[in-house]
């Protein structure tokens, strides 16, 4: 007769059970729940390698602290499967990231445990001190825990939450999850302090002071007086987040379930801000992911006995992967070239980049607004700066975006990833806005690329201009156009008529040509490849205007203030009064699922744009027989 394997895990609904389990069984439970959290992975897919390092801290915060009345913020969010799994959500870890089903990371809507919506980085501190303030002000008991790693704590934003906090006089625990990751390898200043602080005879002595502290059973008060004592002993000089404020405590061993409890547990009755080091291992337990903690980050559905395989039949190339190419290409061309990234070197497609051009590679950490104004440094000084970054991340450098780099006029590059809808990480990676956001800004102009090969010859043509440029490209891969090896560019500002029709002509930005066309070929329409959402190819678009009757924008983007906008603009402009319809994205969040059910949803496919079409124009489909 088989036994249970999640026998423990099973008696668990809620963080209530936890803390009414025996100390000793702690250590079975965090077997048990990393053993679920793998199979559960594997099933669906997600972020694995940082939630596997994050069990036995998930189970020591849940039995230490009363949550929900305690609040714990997970930074970044990918390191929270072990806590939703825990706080109820076990039984609906099948539906993680698919269309209805779980987020994969914290939401204040999917449940009262997730005291703060996260999925970009280093913002953990600053909600936690909000929230520990709030407490403050209204005579709350309660306590207010931030979890963070050590890759999000190179992030300005960190350290400012880091100076507010120290001078707050607030209850604030702030846990450094230091698994010497992000996604990609650590770097920076920060990392190498961390490093030492770890180093040698430091943490064999901080290790065996901090297991001295801990034996025992004196009053509760004398201990953590004594514990208190010694984890300040612990580092000579004193260190950085001493600096700021913080008592800090550590580095322990993330992994000894027994001694986070310990630790937590005389923390918990300090005063003021705390801080306290968690040594932990990205993928720890499964060997496959401790060994190669990238790859794993975030897999798709594999066989945890085998681990992840190599796919026999070669696949398309995706957009990110194109533009990997043409990187290198055009830094073999021009050694003026430099590529900056924060912290996304795998997933901006920089490998090859970084191994082959490693003196013009610049990985700056988890820092936006540094890897903007850093490239405008560049340029000021002849360089040519390509800055691979997400739509969703260039957000967060908005301010540097405008007054450092356009108003300036510099010639950098932005290689936008993950422009439009990106599936499974939902409404906080996609990039919907950039269009609004990036063409009322003087100076800079926007590529809206329909397919692979187009993307790298936009590219090309971004990289010829001597003022900023972003060119903006989906997750995936696209319509399968081949990829020329070439470095051509196409005109600057300049779109193509595609299809030549009657009556109603489709204005397509991005890859949504190619649904655009195929909608097209059942409604007899003109489709245009506009190509540039800024500048707008004007002359073309009058011209299309003066031959049709009703014109339709497209675009994966936010309809508000995007390229359709650009288009109602410049007809007026021009004087022009033609219905316009205008499809895109509409004025709402739109969470995580799989993308191509989402574009169905939002009607921008084939099917979806013909139905608008004729329900928009059916008088003037009808007069014309189509």
């Amino acid at each position: 007769m088989m036994t249970n394997p999640y026998s423990l895990l099973q008696t668990i609904q809620t963080p209530a059970d936890v803390r009414h389990l025996q100390r000793e069984q702690l250590g079975s439970l965090a077997t048990e729940l990393r053993a679920y959290l793998l199979e559960s992975v594997a099933k669906t897919g997600g972020h694995l390698s940082s939630n596997l390092g994050t069990v036995e801290l998930t189970v020591a915060l849940h039995y230490v602290f009363n949550t929900p009345n305690d609040r714990v913020v997970w930074d970044v969010g990918h390191q929270t499967y072990p806590h939703k799994i825990l706080t109820g959500r076990r039984d609906r870890m099948a539906s993680l990231r698919q269309l209805g089903g779980l987020s994969g990371f914290p939401q204040r809507a999917e449940s009262e445990f997730d005291a703060f919506g996260t999925a970009h980085s280093s913002t953990s501190i600053s909600a936690a001190l909000g929230m520990a303030m709030a407490s403050k002000i209204k005579g709350e008991d309660r306590h207010a825990i931030a979890v963070i790693g050590d890759g999000a704590m190179t992030a300005g934003m960190a350290f400012e939450a880091m100076n507010n906090a120290g001078v707050s006089d607030c209850n604030l625990l702030v846990i450094l999850n230091d698994n010497d990751m992000s996604i990609s390898p650590p770097v920076g200043a920060l990392n190498r302090y961390l490093a030492k602080l770890m180093s040698g005879q430091f943490y064999a002595a901080a290790k065996n002071a901090s297991k001295t502290v801990l034996k025992g059973a004196p009053p509760l008060l004398e201990l953590a007086r004594r514990f208190e004592e010694s984890a300040k002993g612990m580092v000579k000089p004193i260190t950085l987040f001493e600096k700021f404020g913080f008592n800090y405590v550590g580095p322990i061993d993330g992994h000894d379930v027994d001694t986070l409890v310990s630790v937590l547990e005389n923390i918990k009755h300090l005063k003021g801000p705390q801080f306290l080091h968690v040594v932990t291992k990205k993928g720890q337990g499964y060997k496959l992911a401790e060994a190669d903690p990238v790859a794993y980050h975030g897999p798709g559905k594999f066989d945890p006995a085998i681990g992840l395989q190599k796919s026999v039949t070669p696949a398309k190339p995706t957009f990110t992967q194109v533009f990997g190419d043409w990187l290198c290409d055009m830094a073999a061309a021009d050694d003026r070239l430099v590529g900056i990234t924060p912290a996304m070197r795998e997933g901006s497609g920089m490998v090859e980049f970084h191994k082959r051009f490693p003196e013009r590679y610049f990985d700056v950490g988890i820092a936006e607004q540094h890897a903007v104004t850093f490239a405008a440094g560049l340029a000021c000084e002849g360089l040519k700066p390509v800055v691979a970054i997400y739509s969703t991340f260039l957000q967060r450098a908005y301010d540097q975006l405008i007054h450092d780099v356009a108003i300036q006029n510099l010639p950098v590059v932005f290689a936008l990833d993950r422009a439009g809808l990106v599936g499974a990480d939902g409404a906080t990676h996609a990039g919907v806005y950039d269009i609004p956001y990036l063409r009322c800004i003087p100076n800079i102009s926007v590529a809206c690329p329909a397919d692979e090969n187009e993307c790298r010859m936009l590219l090309s043509t971004a990289y010829a201009q001597s003022t900023p440029v972003a060119v903006r490209y989906p997750r995936g891969s696209g319509a399968g156009v081949p990829v020329t090896c070439t470095l051509d560019a196409l005109p600057f500002g300049k779109g193509e008529v595609r299809r030549t029709g009657q009556r109603i002509a489709i204005l397509a930005f991005g890859t949504l040509l190619y649904p655009a066309l195929q909608a097209a070929e059942l409604l007899g329409a003109t489709v245009v490849n506009m190509r540039w959402a800024k500048p707008l190819d004007v002359d073309l678009l009058l011209q299309v205007a003066a031959d049709h009757e009703a014109l339709v924008t497209l675009e994966e983007g936010a309809v508000m203030g995007g390229a359709g906008s650009a288009v109602l603009e410049a007809l007026a402009a021009a004087g022009l009064a033609l219905p316009v319809l205008q499809l895109g994205l509409p004025d709402k969040f739109i969470e995580h699922g799989d993308p191509v059910k989402l574009l169905v949803l939002q009607g921008l496919d084939a099917q979806g744009i013909e139905a608008a079409v004729r329900l928009r124009f059916a008088s003037l489909l009808v007069a014309h027989g189509a």
